[in-house]
């Protein structure tokens, strides 16, 4: 039995169990997943790395780098991800440069999320450089079982031929 708070605060259940479930998503569709300190929490790592020929023979890694938190702000965000986009830089494998882009999921998830966030995360991606992308997500749960996904769904000048892709493995993580 789950236990209600009386304090108005929402539970951090639905949060974890949602980290939870997108590990197992992350894991399904090929991604190796590790997990990392970040703050006082505990931050999973799912990264795949993809080459095409329609992307001119350029090899595209993606990492979701997400954490449950009590509360997400649009300050919180921003610091979560610098540092998932610099962390996701030094995991990177191979030379960084025209053949090899970075794509970045920065996820946090919460039952209590501030709408500022949320329009920051849906706002634009975040471009690091000339090979980083940064998308920042925010997953708010209110309760055991939902959660709705908050991200930049639009295209973007540099890694643009990579943005169907993205938003592909950004639909099966964030169902």
């Amino acid at each position: 039995m789950t236990q209600q708070r009386t304090d108005g605060t929402p539970s951090a259940e639905p949060a974890t169990a949602y980290l939870e479930a997108l590990r197992e998503r992350l894991a399904a569709d090929g991604c190796k997943v590790t997990a990392t300190p970040w703050d006082e929490h505990q931050a999973v790592i799912g990264s795949r790395s993809d080459r095409k020929a329609r992307w001119f023979g350029t090899k595209v890694q993606l990492f979701v780098l997400a954490a449950a938190v009590p509360q997400v702000d649009d300050a919180l965000l921003a610091n979560f991800t610098g540092w998932a986009t610099e962390y996701a830089g030094d995991l990177r494998g191979g030379l960084p440069g025209a053949r090899n882009a970075l794509m970045v999921l920065p996820t946090l998830i919460s039952g209590n999320v501030q709408p500022s966030a949320t329009q920051w995360a849906a706002a634009d991606a975040r471009i690091l450089g000339t090979t980083v992308i940064g998308r920042p997500v925010v997953v708010h749960t209110p309760a055991p079982g939902a959660g709705r996904a908050t991200m930049y769904r639009g295209g973007v000048v540099w890694g643009g031929m990579f943005t169907t892709r993205v938003l592909e493995k950004a639909s099966r993580y964030y169902p």
